[in-house]
């Protein structure tokens, strides 16, 4: 895990050190997924208030550290805001088509929850 120099400064794991088991475990709660689906639609960065969840704000910064320590998201600070993104070259490299996978596999799910 790369060491925060400043509180301005998040740590995130070294690509080296993303471990599947992490990633799956970020995953698997249908909040962080939710996360994760709505940042892979943004396709850019976005701040933290971009996505809103149905939980308050202390869960929802918990479920973002959940992600960017498992090396899921990365997050910067840009002025004021937190800014997140995937990252998808990283997890791509190391468990091809995970992502994908599992991003298709959720839209799957949401439409065949919102059709029953």
């Amino acid at each position: 895990m790369t060491t925060a120099t400043s509180p301005r400064e998040l740590a995130h794991p070294a690509r080296d050190e993303i471990r599947l088991e992490g990633v799956l475990h970020a995953l698997s709660d249908p909040m962080r997924l939710c996360v994760v689906r709505e940042l892979a639609a943004a396709g850019s960065e976005v701040a933290c208030s971009y996505i809103e969840l149905p939980v308050t704000k202390s869960t929802t910064t918990h479920h973002f550290r959940v992600l960017r320590e498992s090396g899921v998201i990365r997050q910067t600070y840009r002025g004021t805001a937190k800014m997140n993104g995937i990252r998808r070259a990283d997890l791509d490299a190391l468990f091809p088509g995970l992502l994908d996978a599992v991003l298709s596999a959720a839209e799957s799910q949401a439409a065949r929850l919102d059709t029953a």
